[in-house]
């Protein structure tokens, strides 16, 4: 197994691509250790000292690290621990572990507009993320505020302010005249 490795926008996040599908369908966060027991590869992953985060996407992990450790010195160790759980033939998610489809459920007299908003940030925004290693969730809209939530690299990223200002909100306000504005929200 061959598992290659890309940098993010993110320098605290490195996108490990494992060569095979990671998640069938959507996306999975594992922002603490204790959120990775719902995943045997993520708590293999957080056994290396200094994760911080571990995220899955179609076709990749992503790993955060912190501050305190440089990557040379912990990268092994990530390869190591992907490449373990492959060859285990362990699966991805504990039986009664959730993953994300990347969107809240709204309903009510703004269900159409939603509708758009879902589809332009399936379309256009989700796929242009996960090239950087992250994933962006839906969370609502209220009187033209559409609220999103970053995951994976994009989280903490120094770009990620950018991104959702100048580059979705601009997208979803010239597609869609009732957005005035997009809004990160924290989980």
């Amino acid at each position: 197994m061959f598992i290659q490795t890309e940098s993010t926008p993110n320098p605290a996040t490195l996108k490990f691509l494992p060569g095979q599908t990671v998640m069938e369908v959507g996306t999975a966060d594992f922002p603490t250790s204790d959120a990775a027991a719902a995943s045997p590869l993520a708590t293999r992953i957080f056994a290396v000292n200094g994760v911080a985060g571990v995220f899955f996407g179609n076709d990749f992990v992503t790993v955060t690290k912190t501050d305190t450790v440089e990557w040379d010195h912990i990268k092994p160790a990530i390869l190591g621990a992907v490449m373990e759980h492959y060859q285990s033939g362990q699966a991805l998610m504990a039986d009664d572990a959730e993953t994300s489809s990347g969107h809240a459920e709204h309903t009510g007299e703004d269900a159409e507009i939603v509708g758009q908003i879902k589809e332009l940030l399936d379309s256009r925004v989700r796929p242009a993320v996960a090239q950087d290693g992250g994933d962006i969730t839906f969370h609502g809209f209220d009187r033209g505020v559409v609220y999103l939530h970053m995951q994976g690299a994009c989280a903490g990223c120094p770009s990620s302010t950018l991104t959702l200002k100048m580059g979705i909100e601009n997208l979803l306000r010239h597609y869609i005249p009732e957005v005035t504005e997009v809004r990160p929200v924290a989980v």
